[in-house]
């Protein structure tokens, strides 16, 4: 028993010491800082990344041979596998979080190690000396979570503006509308306006714009000066699209404007009971449409015709209308026509004048021509005359209703003005024996047209005798003879010839068969002096 008892307590103390001088199993440790990776919010689309440490915190070398990460979004980078590190060695990586889609997103990154155990003795049934190190693996995990969120995003309703034609000196105000169609909020800090004549009103900047919440504001097209503009107005903001776009454009046009062919029509002397018309022309010389509302007409006797109203004109459209002068009484008379539109000339006045004038009548004297006897086959002249009274006239022409009687001396149309006279010839030509009438009608714009003259002769058989006169005169400064006769010697003479003959015969045919005629001439100079007598020559007529 005493042996047993002291190998037993042998026993004990073998093992006890066996215990406490083995070497201490210690596997190399890997720690992670931080603990737990949170990234926030992070807008879709964008990235955010946190740096991130591990540390070998044991004695001995550690190979870390991979790393995995779980949860939507997440991602690692800066590690290229193996890495080793040496007791108290330290590696640097980053974790990345990129969400996708809005909402919440979690997971964990793991970092597979190992690491080698001290070599030693192991004591007890059977023991081990000596021999490789054996390996412990070990796994690190660390959270990771974050946020996804949807940012703000700015859109413009219309997308582009465009104002049309727009007149100079004139406002186009259109009104725009600008939505937040992301899922958070937004600011507009800045709206640039750039183009001639382009505005912006009812924007106050900086504006925050919640999700979905919308705001509206106006912009105005002033042109100062014709022609097409474009611009834009940039929208400066922190959504998603920073820089908003809105495209402008606009033509400027210069008012329209109405011009006339003639500022004044002027008709002169129109006849009272007759009528005048002129034409006038409308233009619209401006650069936009323009309409013409009203004619308002002033002055007695004037009229217009062909133009209904309202009349509108596009740029460089014209229109004529006619103008009428119907006075009714004698006189001068004016007037105008005022054209009321929408114009940059809102009136345009056209002044009118003429002048009624009283109808003008014809007179002819004497009212009757009595050409006598004029033997058949020889011709007579006498003279009428035609004058104009009350105003002038125009004598259109004239006609006679007998072959004997004809007109010369004029050509027509001719005019005679008021107070004034014109003279014409008639010629009597008897084509047989006896008396003729006759009458010859005057055609004029007279009240009194026709005007007719009243004419008579007779015709005369031809004599059966005659006596031809010839003489010799070698005076000077003679320019014609009269002629005289008597039936008795020595006188007294009676003239024959009606007018001055300018020759030195003459063919006496009014003589009477069976009867004497005694014959003397006379000489007239330049001044009208008549010379004496000449001597006395006798002529017997013989008896059939």
């Amino acid at each position: 028993m005493k042996d047993l008892s002291t190998r037993s307590k042998t026993l004990v103390v073998l093992l006890a010491l066996a215990t406490l001088s083995a070497p201490a199993v210690s596997s190399g440790q890997l720690a992670v800082s931080p603990t737990n990776i949170s990234f926030g919010a992070v807008p879709v689309g964008q990235s955010r990344t946190q740096a991130a440490i591990m540390t070998n915190s044991s004695g001995f070398d550690v190979t870390v041979s991979q790393a995995s990460v779980t949860g939507t979004g997440f991602s690692l980078s800066g590690l290229i596998f193996p890495v080793t590190l040496a007791a108290g060695q330290s590696a640097n990586f980053k974790v990345n979080f990129s969400p996708p889609s809005g909402g919440s997103s979690s997971g964990t990154v793991s970092l597979v190690s190992s690491g080698s155990t001290n070599n030693g003795n192991h004591y007890g049934k059977g023991h081990h000396t000596g021999g490789s190190s054996p390996t412990a693996t070990t796994t690190v995990t660390v959270p990771v979570s974050g946020m996804g969120t949807t940012v703000g995003q700015l859109a413009a309703s219309p997308s582009s503006m465009t104002f049309g034609n727009v007149q100079t000196g004139a406002s186009q105000p259109l009104s725009a509308t600008l939505t937040n169609t992301g899922a958070s909020s937004t600011t507009i800090s800045q709206a640039t306006v750039t183009g001639a004549g382009f505005s912006v009103s009812g924007l106050t900047l900086p504006l925050a714009l919640a999700a979905g919440q919308s705001t509206s504001f106006g912009i105005s097209f002033a042109p100062t000066s014709g022609g097409t503009v474009t611009g834009n107005v940039a929208i400066t903001s922190d959504a998603s699209n920073p820089s908003l776009n809105l495209p402008l454009s606009g033509t400027g046009v210069t008012p329209g404007s109405l011009s006339d062919s003639a500022s004044s029509l002027s008709f002169g002397n129109v006849q009272v009971g007759s009528s005048s018309t002129q034409s006038e022309t409308l233009t619209n010389s401006g650069g936009s449409t323009l309409t013409v509302s009203q004619a308002n007409l002033t002055g007695s006797a004037f009229s217009i015709s062909g133009l209904t109203l309202p009349l509108t004109l596009i740029p460089g459209q014209s229109f004529t209308f006619g103008t009428a002068f119907a006075p009714t009484t004698g006189g001068s008379v004016s007037g105008n026509i005022a054209v009321m539109s929408n114009a940059s000339n809102a009136t345009l006045t056209i002044s009118l004048s003429g002048t009624g004038a009283v109808s003008g009548q014809v007179g002819v004297s004497p009212a009757t021509l009595n050409f006598g006897s004029v033997v058949v086959g020889q011709t007579a002249n006498m003279t009428a005359t035609l004058s104009a009274t009350g105003s002038s006239v125009t004598v259109s022409s004239a006609s006679s209703n007998s072959p004997e009687f004809t007109l010369s001396g004029v050509s027509f149309p001719f005019t005679i003005a008021a107070g004034q006279s014109a003279p014409v010839t008639v010629t009597f030509t008897p084509q047989a024996s006896g008396t003729a009438s006759a009458s010859v009608s005057f055609a004029s714009n007279a009240s009194n047209t026709p005007t007719v003259e009243s004419l008579t002769g007779s015709g005369t058989a031809p004599p059966q005798h005659i006596v031809a006169l010839s003489w010799m005169d070698t005076s000077s400064g003679v320019v014609g003879y009269n002629i005289y006769r008597g039936s008795i010697s020595g006188g007294p003479y009676t003239k024959i010839n009606s007018a001055l003959n300018a020759t030195t015969s003459y063919t006496d045919s009014t003589v009477q068969a069976g009867l004497t005629y005694y014959y003397a001439t006379t000489a007239v100079d330049g001044t009208g002096r008549e010379s004496g007598y000449s001597n006395q020559v006798p002529a017997v007529i013989p008896t059939p």
